[in-house]
């Protein structure tokens, strides 16, 4: 029930019309009492929702100070190999085990951590969604709250809305409610089992595999993207 009424609140204007219309029938719809709310405000605003953006952004922080430092030492490697190469023919190379060996590490690693980067983007977004699982299970109880003090037969996206008089924007209500109902929530890290490690493993090895010029190109340019940002933050540190 409660999954229900939020995908209704993301479904369609005109859809929703036509179960307002189903609901109270075509000749009561225009004296329906219609609510509206901003939904995406009341989640991000509220204390709660506020605490999971807080703990995801402190997660993903923490998580990927080793993943960039790895980036660093992979992109060194990368131009060093680069550089050591650059004026050597093919059969100079060739006869270099040690230069295969090492470019093979050098793909191995960065393809280990393209995997750890994905692996921790999934696992942010799943605890996300079940800390916010908590948060809409409070958000519904308020809103039939107060739909049930208001009388009201129809509750609307304020996206979906040309104009709405303030009396019928209940946002900050709910909002203020959800507050003092959900103070606080609880954010458990969630982290993936085997099968979906695998998955996205077996994912990103598709990715080199089909264009593999393309995708480590695109490697490299993060990757001095974030070395540059890293310097940045130490030079302002430093002022």
């Amino acid at each position: 029930m409660k999954r229900q009424f939020f995908a209704a609140l993301r479904a369609p204007v005109r859809a929703i019309a036509a179960a307002a219309v189903a609901a109270v029938g075509f000749a009561a719809v225009a004296q329906a009492q219609v609510l509206v709310m901003n939904e995406a405000q009341v989640l991000s605003q509220s204390a709660a929702g506020q605490q999971i953006q807080t703990e995801i952004t402190r997660i993903r922080n923490e998580e990927l100070t080793p993943l960039n430092e790895e980036e660093g030492r992979l992109l060194n490697e990368q131009v060093a190999l680069a550089t050591e190469t650059r004026e050597m023919t093919e059969a100079e190379i060739t006869a270099r085990p040690d230069l295969e060996t090492r470019s093979q590490a050098l793909l191995t690693d960065t393809v280990s951590l393209e995997v750890r980067r994905a692996i921790l983007q999934q696992e942010l977004i799943a605890t996300q969604e079940a800390a916010m699982a908590q948060v809409e299970e409070a958000l519904f109880a308020v809103l039939q709250e107060i739909v049930d003090e208001r009388g009201a037969q129809v509750l609307l996206r304020r996206s979906d809305v040309v104009y709405v008089a303030d009396t019928s924007n209940i946002t900050q209500t709910a909002i203020e409610r959800l507050n003092a109902r959900m103070p606080s929530v609880a954010v458990s890290r969630v982290r993936l089992n085997e099968e979906q490690r695998g998955q996205i493993t077996q994912a990103v090895n598709n990715q080199v595999a089909s264009n593999p010029e393309a995708y480590f190109g695109q490697v490299t340019a993060r990757r001095a993207a974030i070395l540059q940002q890293i310097a940045q933050q130490q030079q302002q540190q430093q002022q």
